[in-house]
């Protein structure tokens, strides 16, 4: 199976189409996290990017072999040291910052071995996420938290307040927020404004150094 028959009978997500528009064709770009490699291919087939990926799952890894993809096996969290300064022009961190203990450091880490980088996320903030805990008293199960909370990879729960005034405190800049609602619709951050925390299900940030 080739890389084009591959990627077209995977799903490839609204936020995976979004990071793809963010990234400049041509670039070389490292996803770290790329689990089964559907948003890397994307990424080498129609933006032509120098594309590298880091797993930590073998499964992962073995899939994105598969795809034809440079893909290795490692930790977010122990494994970009190994990389050096602005080894990269983009670093991609897709709906993986959830999962991440050593957040801050991740993050300082994208910035050193990338020029800037792109990371995703669900939204704790989002107002159904609320009205489950408010309401139902129960942990939200949705199909961007697909899991149940015994179940789930992730450990930290924030919200896209929370991600805003973390880049702050690190100094780092927000160059582009793209939010997406519940359908699946694309907003700028600035669109929405003081509404953004409350509807915004998944958020998408170009990131850059100070």
């Amino acid at each position: 199976m080739n890389r084009q028959e591959t990627t077209s009978t995977a799903r490839i997500r609204v936020d995976q189409k979004l990071i793809a528009d963010m990234v400049t064709p041509g670039s070389r770009l490292l996803d770290v996290g790329c689990g089964d490699g559907v948003l890397l291919d994307l990424l080498v087939r129609e933006r032509q990017v120098d594309g590298r990926g880091i797993e930590l799952s073998q499964e992962g890894v073995n899939t994105c072999v598969a795809r034809g993809l440079a893909v290795v096996q490692g930790d977010a969290e122990t494994d970009l040291h190994n990389y050096p300064d602005d080894a990269f022009d983009f670093a991609l961190l897709s709906q993986t910052l959830p999962a991440i203990f050593d957040v801050k450091g991740v993050l300082r880490e994208l910035l050193r071995i990338g020029r800037c980088a792109v990371v995703s996320f669900p939204n704790f903030g989002y107002w159904r996420v609320r009205t489950d805990l408010l309401f139902r008293g129960r942990s939200p199960i949705s199909e961007n938290l697909p899991n149940a909370w015994y179940e789930s990879p992730n450990i930290r729960f924030f919200t896209l307040t929370d991600f805003m005034d973390l880049l702050e405190e690190l100094d780092l800049t927000a160059q582009q927020i793209i939010t997406i609602d519940r359908r699946g619709k694309a907003h700028s951050q600035k669109e929405i404004g003081y509404l953004s925390n409350l509807l915004t299900e998944q958020a998408i940030f170009l990131i850059g150094r100070n």
